[in-house]
This record gives C-alpha cells, structure tokens and sequence, in this order.
C-alpha cells in the first residue's frame, strides 16, 4: 500500500510516540498502530480510525462532515476520519492520534505503564 505524504506523516508521527509500533498488518489491510500490542489506530484508503472520549465523538462528528464513527469498530469509542480533509489539518489528526495513544497508554496496567516509560523516545 503506497502512501500518500499526508499518510505517511500521520504514520510517522504514530512511531515517534513512546512504546508505539506502527506497520502494516496484511490481514487486516491497513496500518496498525499500536502499544503494547494494544490497537489505538488502523490507517487505510485515505481514512484513519482512533479511539475518542465518547462525548467529543459525538461533538466532532457533529462537527466536521470528514469524521464519522468508526469504521469496522465499536461506534462510540471510535471515529473514522478523512486524511485528505479541506477541513482539517495534519496537526489536528495528530491531536487525535496523540487523544487515542493516551486513551489506551492510561487504561494499561502500571507494569506495562513502567515498561513504555522506560523505553526511549524515537
């Protein structure tokens, strides 16, 4: 699957983050992002999926036509967005990339929390 420059941005900015792997996954089709093995986003075909706090969900999607609920994923804790938005930018996706690692960084246990800690920066 090739890239486009926004993609890779995006897929980029996933690996810089403490703990986080972003690759592709063949069977699934998409690029994977995870922590700890953990999903906390799926990029494919001009679209990017990442966990939300509920209640923003439904203020963003209300908000941008480019941001539905998540696509092949539990509806109310995950929204789809469009890379290639007039309307939003790089920087708000890695906002919304940076919400979703934190979700799942904060629901690991504090072994797991110590073990991404400790790992370096990229």
């Amino acid at each position: 699957m090739e890239l486009t420059n926004r993609e890779l941005e995006l897929v980029e900015f996933g690996n810089s983050l403490r703990g986080a792997e972003v690759y592709f996954r063949e069977d699934w089709g998409c690029y994977y992002f995870s922590l700890l093995g953990k999903a906390f986003g799926m990029l494919n075909d001009n679209r990017i999926t990442l966990k939300g706090n509920p209640n923003k969900n439904i203020q963003l999607r209300l908000k941008y036509e480019d941001i539905t609920p998540g696509y092949h994923t539990n509806k109310v804790h995950w929204n789809t967005v469009v890379i290639d938005s007039d309307v939003l930018t790089v920087a708000d996706m890695k906002e919304f990339i940076l919400e979703s690692y934190s979700l799942v960084y904060a629901k690991l246990t504090r072994k797991d929390k110590e073990i991404v800690d400790d790992m370096p920066l990229r």
